[in-house]
């Protein structure tokens, strides 16, 4: 019972995530503008490069859209009742929780974005949680 709970609490918790992840790549494209999610289409000529990490200006931008990607195809996988391989099913939520958190940390630099970094934390507990169930 506790597998199907933990099973069921995971894919929800994808499709929040999703769903957040898709309002700010969303806003942020109907802003024309770095207001939502920093990162133009192109690197500015001037100005601050990319952040101490190395990463470019688009990275949130790209790493919101993996996220909607990974936690779509994550929660397809849960849904399904005929999977039966265990090992591509903890694959994939291992991918899932640790895109979650990439972008979580991606949202954390956007004050605007704090509802979809908390909701990727959530997915990312979600999803280390079910893995405890499988053992």
């Amino acid at each position: 019972m506790r597998y199907l709970e933990d099973r069921f609490a995971c894919a929800q918790s994808c499709t929040e995530c999703a769903r957040a992840c898709a309002v700010q790549v969303s806003a942020a494209d109907r802003l024309g503008s770095a207001a939502a999610v920093p990162g133009p289409a192109r690197p500015p000529t001037s100005g601050p490069g990319p952040d101490p990490g190395g990463r470019a200006p688009q990275e949130p931008r790209r790493t919101l859209l993996l996220c909607v990607e990974v936690c779509d195809a994550t929660c397809r996988l849960l849904s399904e009742e005929a999977l039966r391989d265990e090992y591509a099913l903890r694959l994939q939520v291992e991918w899932c929780r640790a895109v979650a958190l990439e972008c979580a940390h991606a949202c954390d630099r956007v004050p605007a974005a704090a509802d979809c970094a908390e909701l990727c934390r959530a997915c990312a507990r979600a999803c280390t949680d079910f893995l405890a169930t499988l053992g």
